[in-house]
């Protein structure tokens, strides 16, 4: 039988039989029992009706939290001449083309956001293999492939955050740091359950939202009340 210590086993006694809870008692819950020696981040997890399996069930999409997530994002962009000053200029941290490409490829991805111009996808699609399981290829849908890069390295370095079903339909992000007071912290939540929302595909059927949890890094999760969640 595994042994917990007395921090988790007071964190699992304090959510135990808490199900279903309003955002609020949720925020409190972890919040409360996020004791670890750094600032936890709180993360949220969708279970979603839909088999991303099917383009016309797909959800992905990009918010920006209210309150930021309190992390600092490293953005790469894919761009040359004008565009690339544009982006050193925006702030972004690594600015390149077929350089930067190779130094992907070698296995060097020390960024978390990565942008590019539409010229530069010839490039940017020769790492698919790299970038797409990492959820970091860009892609127009989501404002990451564009001409405006200034607008897209502002975004991502002022709290924007991506989206995307995995398999099974589960969609999860950090939404904010255990240091965030209660109100930032459920603005965050609120917010980013409404992009999911609005993010419903043509092809979801039955239940959209079937299931929505929180948990902080070291934490144990708790569910919430849909209802709650979304308002209705």
């Amino acid at each position: 039988m595994a042994k917990f210590g007395k921090r988790t086993t007071a964190a699992r006694e304090a959510f135990a039989g808490k199900a279903d809870v309003t955002v609020e008692e949720a925020v409190a819950l972890v919040k409360g029992n996020a004791k670890a020696k750094f600032d936890e981040t709180v993360e949220i997890a969708l279970h979603l009706g839909v088999d991303p399996r099917h383009a016309d069930q797909m959800v992905r999409g990009t918010v920006a939290l209210p309150n930021g997530t309190g992390k600092t994002v490293r953005v790469a962009v894919f761009a040359r001449g004008e565009k690339a000053d544009e982006a050193k200029a925006a702030g972004a941290d690594i600015v390149g083309a077929e350089d930067l490409m190779e130094t992907v490829q070698g296995g060097t991805i020390d960024f978390d956001r990565c942008i590019a111009t539409p010229d530069m996808m010839a490039v940017v699609g020769r790492l698919g293999k790299v970038l797409g399981p990492r959820n970091l290829m860009p892609n127009p849908r989501v404002g990451t492939v564009t001409m405006d890069v200034k607008q897209a390295v502002e975004d991502a370095k002022g709290g924007q955050v991506q989206f995307k079903a995995e398999k099974a339909g589960v969609v999860h992000a950090g939404i904010g740091k255990a240091s965030f007071s209660a109100e930032q912290i459920a603005d965050n939540m609120k917010a980013f359950v409404e992009a999911v929302s609005k993010a419903k595909p043509t092809g979801a059927k039955g239940t959209y939202m079937k299931k929505i949890a929180v948990s902080s890094t070291m934490g144990p999760g708790v569910t919430l009340s849909v209802a709650s969640a979304t308002g209705n």
